[in-house]
């Protein structure tokens, strides 16, 4: 069992290195610095969901350690260290809250990894042009949360129905 916890971890890793990386090579709001998909919080969220809390904030780290590495710079840790970890604790929490959706817990991530970024960038940059830029973050991060919510559903539905085709053929 260990050993399948394992492999589990390590293919959602490197899945969220993928999607990461891809979403890099996606224009998706040329001109607007920051705006991104979030492809790879929809493997967070999918941690979050299937494999716990614990190894959700594991997955995290490792993805944002990982990252850096094979794909940014020193300063870039920082920003990404800062949006994960403020992404994910509005998640834990937001799912605590009954009868609050995928959706809600998706944007939640999203509105919350560009904050956390934004006060890595307001100590660097200094506040006020950073909050400038506030607005279109949050719109966007509230667009793309949504999507990433409905990608990460219609994920878990599929594994959930997998898992429980597998049940009834045993």
């Amino acid at each position: 069992m260990k050993a399948r916890k394992i492999a589990r971890f390590g293919l959602l890793i490197g899945l969220a290195l993928v999607l990461g990386y891809v979403e890099s090579l996606l224009p998706i709001a040329p001109g607007l610095p920051g705006v991104k998909l979030g492809l790879g919080n929809t493997v967070l969220l999918f941690g979050l969901y299937m494999l716990g809390e614990k190894e959700t904030v594991w997955l995290m780290l490792g993805k944002v350690l990982l990252s850096g590495l094979l794909f940014g710079s020193p300063s870039a840790y920082l920003f990404s260290l800062a949006g994960g970890a403020c992404s994910l604790c509005a998640m834990l929490g937001v799912k605590r809250i009954p009868d609050m959706g995928l959706a809600g817990v998706s944007i939640s991530g999203a509105v919350c990894h560009n904050l956390g970024q934004m006060a890595v960038a307001a100590v660097v940059i200094g506040t006020a042009p950073v909050l400038s830029y506030l607005p279109i973050l949050l719109v966007s991060a509230i667009i793309t949360g949504m999507l990433t919510g409905v990608a990460a559903k219609a994920t878990l539905s599929a594994v959930e129905s997998i898992s429980h085709s597998k049940r009834e053929n045993k």
